[in-house]
């Protein structure tokens, strides 16, 4: 559906200029000089001819075969010559001009007419307000950047159209190639879902990359995300870590969900591996484009340098990847290869003494072991190193291995020429280790991704009728937040185990409620105003006796009182005291991109200290609910220590199923935590103590 971008038969430019320095003259500039094999037309009332071709006055002038046109005229006059181009048959649109959302105000409401009026004529446009598109496979340059980069297998699209050109003058100054260059601009029509849908299916791409500053409709990226992912690598680089700026929260969930960790959830949910920086997002890349994908998650390292091998070694023990283990029959290929002094063992160390042809002996037997998926040849520029041939024999054992081979050759004098060689080789080449190891991690992640197969989403039984009504009552009452007794019952009906809590008025309430329950008990103060009640002395737990609950009742009162003197108390919950197990907190907030984000962590008062949690956007089925509790660092504990019995995973697993089909069947909900959950040992279940929840306003 988006060929027309890439593909062309002609391309008008509306907006094309004859003066030098112009975007319109560059834009047909490089139509030109990207040898474009179609038909190029300007338009421009002004000029009878721009750059020797043919200047056309009107869109309604043009020949019937245009059927891609690039904007760069006044934001006003957009919208007329769009319609023109739809009355033409024109059904592809690039918007380079800016004045738009960008500027705000008449801009945005412009912009926001033009998005209308586009869907109405079924033009697809990219922009406004963006570089353009290169698709260097058909020849087409229609952006007015300055230079082409060369053919490749990378596709990659930007929202920043600055970052685009310096992308691309790195690119062809390091002569890496590219099957597609997509800015976006203000995403007006056409997003990066569109565009990665596109180079999913597209023959000419084999790694998918781009940068973004955010998403609009957070479940269709996911979406097609995880589509694409399937058929070849997503490497995103996401801006714009922090939470500023984002709505203050009231629950832990609220506080310690940021955008960008919905970002995170998402990007791991769907398979996109996440660059931390345009450097590792294009060491990614080049990784991907060039090399096999990895067998397993192995690697050896062979290197002329013992202290880099044992720092190559340290970025492996703090990443996904394993050191190999050599079998013994490529132990005893190396010592015959190798000096009595050479280290045989991974890292292998052929010492700095060695000449191209005991390196390349060395790299040709840890290939040949089974155990090893992937190779890092690691070298310093010693008095003896011929870093030229280095190369070379880096390129050879990589040609007839098939297994991926990664090289850090250290230093800069010495390595330009040795650059070139691994370059031919398709050897992607790095500075120092770390940066090679992070590289072959992503790939190892990739790998991973692609055997796993999660289940999908369980329903279980729910009373939605229930939740519904009191829904609708709290808004009937102009009430957002809903109080603890109502979230329990919310909770309750989507299947949540909870412990006997009676709502009392008096201290002789309180006390025989207690009586019957049985000791010991917890009181808890019970008003909408108040929502962490521990920090206003709310609460009292395992009260033993009828005495102490009689003096809790009152001391609970007081303090409240003296604390929120206005505060609406509807009583002091009588609740039963659960023994034993582990209190862990589940959560839920709805982002503006991605909707309900799911939080696990462990529970109590110090969550938002420690900041122990993990995130997934819901709905999640059984093998990513698993997935968050063992992500936390402190699942150790879940699992058991010093004797302990191991908490009910299956338990666990459940409550954040039932919670993520809760939040995705009422989209109303803007936060619930259920904190504490206690989990009791394996195979006993869990409980839910106490529950928070709000609706959006």
């Amino acid at each position: 559906m988006l060929d027309g971008f890439f593909k062309p038969k002609a391309v008008a430019v509306v907006g094309a200029s004859r003066e030098e320095g112009k975007v319109g003259f560059s834009i047909t500039m490089n139509l030109i000089r990207g040898r474009f094999p179609g038909s190029i037309y300007p338009v421009n009332p002004k000029a009878a001819e721009v750059l020797g071709m043919k200047c056309y006055p009107d869109v309604k002038d043009l020949p019937d075969d245009a059927d891609l046109a690039v904007l760069v005229i006044p934001p006003k006059a957009c919208l007329p010559t769009l319609e023109a181009c739809a009355a033409k048959g024109i059904r592809h649109a690039i918007v380079i001009s800016a004045g738009f959302k960008e500027v705000g105000g008449e801009g945005a409401d412009l912009e926001k007419a033009l998005r209308a009026r586009v869907q109405e004529l079924g033009i697809r446009v990219v922009g406004p307000n963006c570089l353009g598109i290169i698709d260097t496979k058909s020849r087409l340059n229609a952006t007015f950047a300055a230079g082409m980069p060369p053919v490749g297998e990378i596709g990659f699209f930007s929202q920043s159209g600055a970052l685009c050109t310096a992308i691309m003058d790195w690119a062809i100054g390091n002569n890496v190639g590219f099957s597609k260059f997509i800015s976006l601009g203000n995403k007006m029509d056409t997003s990066e879902a569109d565009f990665i849908e596109a180079l999913a299916s597209d023959p000419e791409t084999r790694v998918i990359i781009g940068y973004i500053e955010g998403v609009e409709n957070g479940q269709r990226f996911m979406e097609v995300a995880r589509a694409a992912s399937r058929l070849k690598p997503l490497i995103i680089v996401k801006s714009g870590r922090t939470a500023a700026g984002a709505r203050a929260a009231s629950s832990h969930t609220g506080t310690l969900a940021g955008s960008d960790r919905a970002f995170t959830a998402a990007f791991r949910q769907s398979g996109v591996l996440r660059a931390e920086s345009i450097e590792e997002l294009f060491d990614f890349a080049r990784a991907f484009a060039y090399q096999p994908l990895p067998a397993g998650p192995n690697i050896c390292i062979v290197t002329n340098a013992g202290g880099p091998g044992i720092i190559a070694a340290d970025a492996v023990e703090q990443s996904l990847v394993k050191m190999a283990r050599l079998s013994p029959p490529t132990v005893e290929r190396l010592r015959a290869a190798l000096p009595p002094t050479a280290g045989l063992y991974n890292p292998v160390d052929v010492i700095g003494d060695a000449k191209e042809d005991r390196y390349k002996a060395a790299l040709d037997a840890v290939a040949a072991d089974p155990d090893v998926n992937c190779i890092l040849a690691l070298s310093t520029p010693q008095a003896m190193t011929d870093y030229d041939k280095y190369a070379e024999a880096v390129g050879q054992a990589a040609k007839q291995s098939g297994k991926p081979f990664f090289s850090a050759f250290m230093g800069e004098a010495s390595l330009p020429k040795a650059r070139e060689i691994l370059r031919s080789h398709g050897i992607p080449q790095y500075p120092y280790p770390e940066p090679a190891i992070k590289t072959f991690e992503a790939m190892v992640k990739y790998r991973n991704w692609l055997d796993s197969a999660p289940a999908a989403p369980r329903q279980f039984p729910a009373d939605r009728e229930r939740v519904a009504t009191m829904f609708q009552e709290a808004r009937r009452q102009g009430r957002n937040q809903l109080g603890e007794r109502e979230a329990r019952e919310v909770i309750a009906a989507y299947g949540f185990r909870l412990p006997q809590n009676v709502l009392t008025r008096t201290v002789d309430e309180a006390v025989a409620t207690a009586t019957r329950i049985g000791f010991p008990v917890a009181l808890k103060i019970v008003s909408p105003d108040i929502l962490h009640k521990t920090d206003v002395g709310g609460v009292r737990l395992n009260l033993q006796d009828a005495d102490a609950v009689a003096e809790g009742f009152g001391a609970i009162d007081a303090s409240v009182r003296r604390f929120f003197p206005s505060a609406v108390i509807q009583g002091i919950a009588v609740q039963e005291m659960v023994a034993g197990g582990k209190e862990v907190i589940l959560g839920m907030t709805r982002d503006p991109s991605f909707g309900p984000l799911l939080m696990f962590g462990l529970g109590g008062i110090y969550v938002e200290v420690l900041k122990d949690v993990a995130f997934r956007v819901a709905p999640i089925g059984p093998d990513e609910a698993e997935a968050m509790i063992r992500e936390i660092r402190s699942f150790p504990l879940l699992r058991g220590v010093r004797g302990e019995k191991p908490s009910d995973m299956a338990a666990m697993v459940e409550a954040l199923e039932r919670l993520s089909q809760l939040c995705t069947d009422f989209p109303e909900i803007l936060e619930l935590d259920v904190n504490p959950l206690l989990v009791k040992p394996e195979g006993s279940g869990a409980v839910a103590i106490d529950a928070r929840l709000a609706l959006a306003g």
